[in-house]
């Protein structure tokens, strides 16, 4: 059975998959020699334009010059971009890039001099350096797959496994291109050089340089280079293919030499096989013996629309404007531009793009070439597309997938494995691009793996400063422990007491917060305080200690004083009192009538039994001194007014028998002092059989309160007896004439404000009866509706009978 190695002596071809065969134009430009454009006067130079991102080492206003790097890194798959020519930087901004999105990339924009300088050059010998020395020469110099997949050559010869086969890619499959068929003519020793130099670096034991049948001049190139090349004999050969498209793919280039099937998501390198395109073989050859950056490429300028079509060395970063400019371009109405060729290029939305290290060629083709782009149909599920597909996919379910959005089921039939050849949607009857799906299903598994990638770094960025902060904080305590006991260490006998007595201090203050404000502190405490303390600290701790206590002791005596005077009247009083609050019943005519009458009687009586003790409080307390002794003695009588007012009223309550709803209401809280309103404070609706009862006992209240409430306010303005002292009032005066009592309390109350201002500054002189705000609203309704209907029946009364005159007479 005969090996691998003996199939490939033999030339054993096998068959691949797929495939098409479209017309082939290359006659446009393989007849000419390689040309040279002129220089273009701008150029657009993309960083980074393979690998991982990069740091500029130039900035605006640098000159360069031809061949000097423009950017660094570290990164194995970092590849530098060198200046294409000499001239001066003089912008580093976001520009179209070259590509079918046409998003903006940072670039370099330099202005050519004209005078295309290089700059100083390392040549070297190959038998001078080792290994890692040509390698690190080809990453130097930013060798990429020239075959348009632009892959970092300098990985790809330095692999991880052994390498059994190399492949040298001169295929060129596409109907188009003619770049590599040119240089395998024009440069097949140079190429043969740079073989070579693989072949030392790899050491395979075969190399083979596959050519397709319809480059004859090129394979005849390649056979002489060959036997003139000193390699071993036997090692390396040329291998003519079967034209047929896209048998120039890596994959599908190997499956054709070597009968081998690289699997899904694996590399060829796993197979022991390599291959590289002979535009690369070339560049590596310039950069390791000539120190040559990889600066410019073969380009095919093609299509119909192009005055000059043929292959050209242009510079990397110059403008296609500028290229199709110098070829006599002509477009048409809605001219197409195509990077690449007419199965695996893209269309530019703009011509102001840089050529690129992967860019082989510029297709301008006319509208009788390429057609206008026809209308896309359903999919009549036809099978054409996986017939047809050099991958061994199904283009049916991947492009059901990617067009309704979902990529991850897109994955799952091996989508990362379309190599994006076209065959699909050459030979689809529905006219879909079913490239185009692909590419925007690709560019969104692409985008999400990128932001899991990027979460995946913030949360080991995240981590690792939190375990940074951990380290600096138990740091930081072991820092700051190691100073206490030096600290410790370094303290006298008089430093470690004056820490125990700050110590201590701090202890009995928590102890002290801990206790009631109102609370005297026990003499325990006192002394553990003021035990371990300074002469000066215990002279000041007792005296704070004696001031509580003596604020407390004097407070709990004023509320006992207070309770036991109200006791003692309250218990020589007739009978007990309490503020009743009951559902009033519907009054009569007749007792709407009686009511008013008792109301009128009240008011009078109250009027003329209030000028004598009003006299005598107000001389009494004009007569003694402003004191907390004066102001106990106020709020006793004040207490002891309530009472006697409360129980009055439910005496009468008991007399009449009935229901009787009352709401006895002082209000001594008002900040003005004393302001009394009887027919709101006193409110009753009584049997009409027991008037005379009910109106003894509102006469009797109202006197109370207001006894109360100037003695109060004597108690906050002694010196007002002038003032407030009453003028002698006529009993038989009418109620015209007569000053209600409430408006003399008020001129009262005003003028003591005008002569005491710190009196006025006052309020709630007079401890208020203990009740609740619930019961002190009820009671205020109550008497709010009774006097409301009470004035409701006086009125009836006044004008359907002649009582008014009883009443005023009364």
């Amino acid at each position: 059975m005969l090996t691998l190695l003996d199939q490939l002596d033999k030339g054993t071809l096998w068959r691949s998959p797929g495939g098409i065969h479209p017309p082939e134009v290359k006659f446009l430009s393989n007849t000419t020699p390689i040309g040279q454009l002129p220089l273009a006067s701008t150029f657009l130079v993309p960083v980074p334009q393979v690998g991982e991102n990069c740091t500029l080492i130039v900035k605006v206003g640098d000159k360069v010059l031809k061949g000097s790097p423009l950017t660094q890194g570290t990164s194995i798959w970092h590849l530098p971009v060198h200046a294409p020519t000499s001239g001066t930087i003089v912008a580093i901004e976001p520009r179209v890039s070259n590509h079918a999105s046409a998003l903006p990339v940072n670039t370099c924009v330099i202005k050519a001099d004209g005078n295309d300088t290089w700059c100083e050059l390392a040549k070297s010998e190959l038998e001078n350096l080792s290994n890692p020395q040509m390698i690190d020469k080809i990453r130097s110099a930013g060798i990429a797959g020239m075959g348009g997949a632009a892959f970092p050559s300098h990985i790809k010869l330095n692999p991880v496994s052994e390498i059994d086969v190399v492949i040298i890619n001169g295929v060129e499959c596409e109907p188009y291109i003619s770049a590599d068929d040119r240089l395998m003519r024009e440069y097949s020793h140079d190429i043969l050089a740079g073989i070579g130099i693989i072949h030392r670096l790899l050491t395979p034991k075969r190399i083979i340089i596959a050519i397709e049948d319809n480059k004859p001049e090129a394979i005849n190139a390649m056979q002489t280079a060959v036997m003139q090349s000193g390699l071993p004999a036997g090692c390396i050969r040329v291998t003519v293919i079967p034209t047929k498209y896209p048998s120039g793919g890596e994959k599908q280039l190997i499956q054709i030499i070597t009968g081998r099937e690289v699997p899904s998501g694996a590399i060829p390198a796993k197979l022991g096989i390599v291959v590289h395109n002979v535009g690369t073989a070339f560049a590596i050859y310039q950069a390791v013996t000539q120190g040559k950056p990889l600066i410019e490429r073969v380009v095919t300028v093609t299509g119909n629309n192009v005055g000059k079509p043929g292959n050209y060395w242009l510079p990397i970063g110059t403008p296609v404007e500028h290229v199709l400019a110098t070829t006599a371009f002509t477009p048409e109405p809605e001219q197409k531009v195509i990077i690449g060729g007419p199965m695996m290029g893209h269309a530019l939305a703009n011509i102001q793009v840089p050529i690129l290290k992967g860019t082989n060629c510029i297709l301008v083709p006319s509208s009788q070439e390429i057609g206008t782009t026809p209308e896309e149909k359903a999919c009549i599920r036809c099978g054409e597309c996986a017939i047809a597909c050099p991958a061994l996919l199904l283009p049916q379910q991947l492009f059901w997938h990617a067009k309704a959005g979902e990529y991850d089921k897109a994955a799952s039939f091996n989508l990362k494995d379309c190599i994006e050849c076209g065959c699909c949607s050459y030979v689809c009857p529905s006219d879909i691009p079913l490239v185009e799906y692909y590419r925007i299903a690709k560019s969104a598994l692409k985008h999400s793996a990128d932001e899991k990638q990027q979460a995946e770094r913030a949360k080991q960025r995240f981590d690792a400063r939190l375990m940074r902060l951990e380290e600096e904080k138990i740091a930081r305590e072991t820092k700051a422990k190691e100073a206490a006991e030096r600290r410790q260490a370094t303290m006298t006998g008089t430093d470690k007491n004056a820490v125990a007595e700050a110590m201590a201090r701090i202890a009995a203050k928590k102890a002290a917060a801990a206790k009631p404000s109102n609370a005297a502190p026990s003499v325990d405490t006192v002394e553990t305080t003021t035990s371990t303390a300074t002469p000066k600290n215990q002279a000041v701790a007792a005296a704070i200690a004696r001031a509580k206590a003596k604020k407390a002791a004097q407070a709990n005596t004023d509320d006992a004083d207070l309770n036991h005077a109200v006791n003692v009247e309250a218990n020589h009083a007739p009978t007990a009192t309490r503020v009743v609050t009951t559902q009033e019943a519907p009054l009569t005519q007749k007792e709407k009538v009686a009511a008013a009458v008792a109301r009128a009687k009240a008011k009078k009586a109250a009027q003329q039994l209030d000028n004598t003790p009003l006299e005598t409080s107000e001389t009494a307390a004009s007569a003694a001194p402003p004191s907390a002794d004066t102001d106990k003695k106020a709020k006793v009588a004040a207490a002891v007014a309530r009472a006697k007012a409360k129980k009055a009223a439910q005496q009468a309550q008991a007399n009449t028998g009935d229901d009787l709803s009352q709401t006895v209401t002082p209000d001594l809280q008002s900040t003005s002092g004393a302001q009394i309103n009887a027919s709101t404070d006193v409110e009753a609706a009584t049997d009409i059989d027991d008037a005379e009862t009910i109106k003894k006992a509102k006469v009797a209240a109202a006197v109370a309160r207001a006894k109360a409430k100037k003695a109060a306010l004597m108690a906050t303005a002694p010196d007002l007896e002038s003032v407030v002292k009453p003028e002698p009032v006529d009993l038989v005066q009418t109620k015209v004439n007569m000053p209600p009592i409430e408006n003399t309390l008020d001129t009262v109350v005003a003028k003591a404000e005008t002569l005491s201002p710190s009196a006025a500054l006052t309020t709630n002189p007079i401890e208020t009866a203990p009740l609740s705000s619930e019961d002190l609203k009820k009671a205020r309704i109550a008497a709010t509706i009774a006097k409301a209907k009470a004035k409701k029946a006086a009125l009836a009364h006044e004008a359907t009978t002649s009582s008014d005159s009883s009443v005023s007479n009364d």
